[in-house]
């Protein structure tokens, strides 16, 4: 069974208590799960789109970049270019959105290359895939400290250390492989044709006459404009979320992503907003602030931050994409089953 360790730490705004918290999780899993530490080891991060202001900023990253530099392991921010029209879709652009955003503390890696072309294919020989594009800057290291947010995602339901490994690692022709067949639809009562949703199609999909229109042939199903229309009028078709495709695609791209990795996963449970840190405006959180998660497994991370965000609260918050917990596990990406170990 997978230990999940856990701090509670009940506001955003405890950036040293959020910090420090951070770092004691680190110290504790690798001294109680007896984890050896690379030389070099990545801290995979998300730099937050343009616009956006909850995503998890670099200073309650410190303490565990403090932990590394005492023992002389090099690290790096690592990322990967994003599908979608915007700030992060090549290296340059991307890099210099994270120095805007406070990323400065560490050098930055973007994996897969100034425009996504950098990757290596890390054969699985899964249900969906037999091979994944990861970044290659990704993928070809040994261990990886994955930094998660723990919040919601339009077309996931959630997202945490399994989505940072999926969708996160994954280089821009993963990230589209994963996407296949998730087409949108747009409600012509709701539709105000701002053509809002046609300026960030990364893919021209979206034409606007007296309503938008999307072009299923062109459509990559990338969600970007469900995420920007502000009038609420497009919404997932769930033509894949029916067969739960896109739960075992993402799955199987974070099986690849930890392929014989000795990661470690830290999940931040703070600003725990409806939606994606992808989405470049303010957003506001729907639950209360938790506290910071910590495990070799990212499965029982996942379903650790969904089960005491749900005892939180008194209800199920994010009810869709839990059939993502069910396939990662059933292919051995890792364990439902855990061992929740509060640290005072």
């Amino acid at each position: 069974m997978a230990k999940v360790y856990f701090k509670a730490v009940d506001s955003y705004s405890k950036t040293e208590e959020i910090s420090s918290a951070a770092r004691e999780l680190l110290t504790t899993i690798v001294k109680e799960d007896k984890v050896i530490l690379e030389k070099f080891i990545p801290l995979k991060v998300h730099f937050g789109e343009k616009g956006n202001n909850t995503f998890i900023q670099s200073k309650n990253y410190a303490g565990v970049i403090d932990y590394l530099k005492e023992r002389h392991i090099e690290s790096a921010f690592i990322e990967t270019n994003v599908l979608y029209r915007g700030e992060r879709t090549t290296r340059e652009k991307h890099i210099n959105l994270a120095k805007e955003h406070g990323f400065t503390e560490l050098p930055i890696i973007i994996a897969d290359g100034e425009h996504g072309e950098d990757y290596l294919e890390v054969e699985i020989n899964k249900k969906n895939f037999n091979k994944c594009k990861v970044g290659k800057e990704i993928a070809d290291k040994k261990q990886l400290i994955i930094m998660s947010h723990f919040k919601g995602h339009a077309l996931a339901g959630f997202g945490g250390a399994i989505k940072q490994l999926g969708m996160g690692c994954a280089a821009r022709g993963g990230k589209l492989a994963q996407h296949a067949n998730s087409i949108p639809k747009i409600s012509s009562l709701k539709c105000k044709s701002c053509k809002a949703c046609a300026k960030r199609c990364p893919e021209s999909a979206i034409t606007v006459d007296k309503k938008a229109k999307i072009d299923k042939d062109k459509c990559v199903g990338c969600a970007s404009c469900m995420a920007i229309c502000p009038y609420g009028a497009i919404s997932n078709s769930w033509v894949a979320s029916i067969s739960k495709s896109f739960n075992e695609r993402l799955s199987e791209y974070a099986y690849a992503a930890a392929k014989d990795k000795a990661n470690i996963y830290i999940t931040f449970a703070f600003n725990i907003t409806k939606n994606c840190d992808c989405e470049g405006h303010s957003m506001k959180p729907i639950v209360n602030d938790v506290g910071v998660f910590a495990s070799t497994d990212p499965v029982a991370i996942d379903k650790a931050c969904l089960d005491v965000v749900d005892r939180n609260n008194g209800k199920t918050v994010f009810r869709r994409g839990r059939y993502t917990l069910d396939y990662a596990e059933k292919i051995g990406l890792g364990s439902q089953s855990y061992e929740l170990v509060e640290v005072k």
